[in-house]
C-alpha cells in the first residue's frame, strides 16, 4: 500500500511558510519552503512514484515561466509509460507561458492526464496525482488565482492518494473541511 500526500503553493504574500511538498507513506520525499531552502521550484514539479515500494523514482522541475520549458514539460508528459504513477505540484506562477497569448504548450497533455488546469490564472496553483493511461482516476486540486491577502479561509491545494498493485484509491480534501471524497479504480 502506498499513501501519497502532496501540496502545491499559490501566491499569498501573507502566508508563511510558503511551502510545497510530496510525502510518500508519511515520509517527506520532497519539500520546499521559500524561507529556508535554496533554489526556487517555480513552475511545475513532477514526481514519478515507484509502484512497488512507494519511493520517489524520479523528480523533474519545469520552469513554466519559460516557454521552452513548458514545451519540455509537454514532451516529458507525452513520453511517460502507461501505468506510471505521477504526482504534479505547481509552485508560484506555473501558468505564465501555458496560457494565451503563448502556445498551449503543456495544457493539452495535462488535460489528457485528467488534470485540466486551463482555468488556472498566472498566480494560481494546482496539484494532482494520476496513473498514466487512466485519466478518470486523476485527482486534481487547484486554486484558480492568487489568494487574497485578507482571505483566511482558503488553503493551498492539497491531495491525498493511495494505491496498491493494480488497485488504487485517490482522495482529495476540500478547503478546511476534512470531508474526503474518493474514487476507487481497478485498471
Amino acid at each position: 500500500m502506498c499513501f501519497i500526500e502532496a501540496q502545491s503553493w499559490a501566491y499569498n504574500h501573507n502566508e508563511d511558510p510558503r511551502e510545497a511538498y510530496v510525502k510518500l507513506n508519511g515520509i517527506v520525499a520532497w519539500h520546499y519552503n521559500v524561507s529556508s531552502d535554496a533554489g526556487y521550484p517555480v513552475g511545475v514539479n513532477v514526481f514519478i512514484v515507484h509502484r512497488t515500494n512507494c519511493t520517489l523514482q524520479e523528480r523533474r522541475r519545469f520552469n513554466t515561466q519559460d516557454r521552452d520549458e513548458a514545451e519540455m514539460l509537454r514532451d516529458y508528459l507525452r513520453g511517460l509509460r502507461h501505468g506510471t504513477v505521477l504526482v504534479g505540484v505547481a509552485y508560484a506562477e506555473p501558468m505564465r507561458t501555458m496560457r494565451p497569448p503563448h502556445p498551449n504548450a503543456a495544457l493539452s497533455e495535462l488535460s489528457k492526464l485528467g488534470a485540466d488546469v486551463s482555468d488556472v490564472k498566472n498566480r494560481g496553483a494546482f496539484v494532482f496525482a494520476t496513473r498514466i493511461g487512466d485519466p478518470a482516476s486523476t485527482v486534481l486540486k487547484k486554486l484558480l488565482d492568487q489568494i487574497s491577502v485578507n482571505d483566511t479561509t482558503t488553503r493551498q491545494p492539497r491531495i491525498f492518494a493511495t494505491f496498491s498493485g493494480a488497485q488504487y484509491t485517490i482522495y482529495h480534501s476540500r478547503a478546511l473541511i476534512s470531508t474526503l471524497s474518493s474514487l476507487h479504480c481497478v485498471p
